[in-house]
This record gives C-alpha cells, sequence and structure tokens, in this order.
C-alpha cells in the first residue's frame, strides 16, 4: 500500500492522523479512498492542495499512477499572482 502524508491543517478531518497507507493505482483513487475513510476531506483534497508522489509534484493530474510501494505527500497549493 501507498504511503501518504497530508499537512497538519488537514488533521480536522483525520482525528489527527497525519501518516497512514492507501491503496490505490492513483492520485484519485487515493483520494477516494481517504474520502471513504475521513469524510469531506476529499474536496479540500481536490481544490486546495497539489500532491508530490515520489518526489515529483502534480498540480492537476489526478490520473497520475501511484506504485503500491510509493509514497504521497499532500502540500497546500502555492498562489501567486
Amino acid at each position: 500500500m501507498a504511503r501518504v502524508v497530508l499537512p497538519s491543517s488537514l488533521a480536522r478531518y483525520t482525528g489527527g492522523v497525519t501518516e497512514l497507507e492507501v491503496e490505490a493505482t492513483d492520485i484519485r483513487g487515493v483520494i477516494r479512498a481517504l474520502e471513504a475513510r475521513y469524510a469531506g476531506i476529499g474536496r479540500e483534497l481536490e481544490e486546495g492542495m497539489a500532491v508530490a508522489v515520489d518526489g515529483h509534484i502534480h498540480q492537476d493530474d489526478l490520473f497520475a499512477a501511484v506504485s503500491p510501494e510509493g509514497e504521497l505527500c499532500f502540500l497546500p497549493r502555492i498562489g501567486g499572482g
């Protein structure tokens, strides 16, 4: 299962859990699995977070592959202008 690291700002959804394992084949599958466990977190992840998969940042590529040994780190998006 892939290792998932969440920012502490999302701990309100998870009861303080910031690291866990999820079985999925792509980023969207990880988000769906997290939403099934922690209602309401899916929207936050899709709209307010970027995700690094094995060190490569993905802003909007929800279909990027996730390996069973992979690591995903959700990061707040950086605004600019």
